[in-house]
């Protein structure tokens, strides 16, 4: 089984710090997700019902992204974490979702946050990673209570 760890991580830095964590953990790859324009602090503002993350998040844009994963039909199995926004992933991690071929696959999501659930995340992942096999998620503060 060969596994790969990609991630969005915003301002805090936990979701990144969680993710390089277990991939050194369960021996996977890793690829960051990184957005063709990064995130300033403002962006992040949801407080601010015209911040960058609202707009996204009400209009469902897709977000490009910089680089992307060689040979990702390598992988059987794959963990993809973000900081929980608005319940679900940050369009940004549907965007790169959608441009790689998830057929049986074994999707595994990790979430962070400051103080929201897990939401529909795995629910509302699903879509964006069709053709996997199982997707499931869960909230988590380190890799620790990730079971690989």
């Amino acid at each position: 089984m060969k596994a790969l760890v990609v991630y969005f991580s915003a301002e805090s830095g936990r979701t990144a710090r969680v993710a390089k964590e277990l991939a050194e953990r369960i021996g996977a790859d890793l690829h960051e997700i990184v957005p063709e324009k990064i995130y300033s602090k403002a962006d992040l503002n949801w407080m601010n019902p015209m911040a960058r993350c609202n707009r996204e998040h009400m209009l469902k844009k897709d977000v490009p992204v910089v680089g992307e994963v060689k040979n990702f039909a390598q992988y059987d199995t794959v963990y993809v974490g973000f900081p929980i926004w608005y319940g679900c992933a940050p369009n940004v991690v549907n965007t790169f979702c959608k441009a790689y071929d998830w057929a049986g696959k074994t999707v595994h999501a990790f979430a962070t946050s400051g103080g929201s659930g897990i939401g529909k995340s795995a629910e509302k992942l699903t879509p964006y990673v069709s053709g996997a096999s199982l997707v499931d998620a869960i909230l988590v503060r380190d890799a620790s209570e990730i079971k690989a």
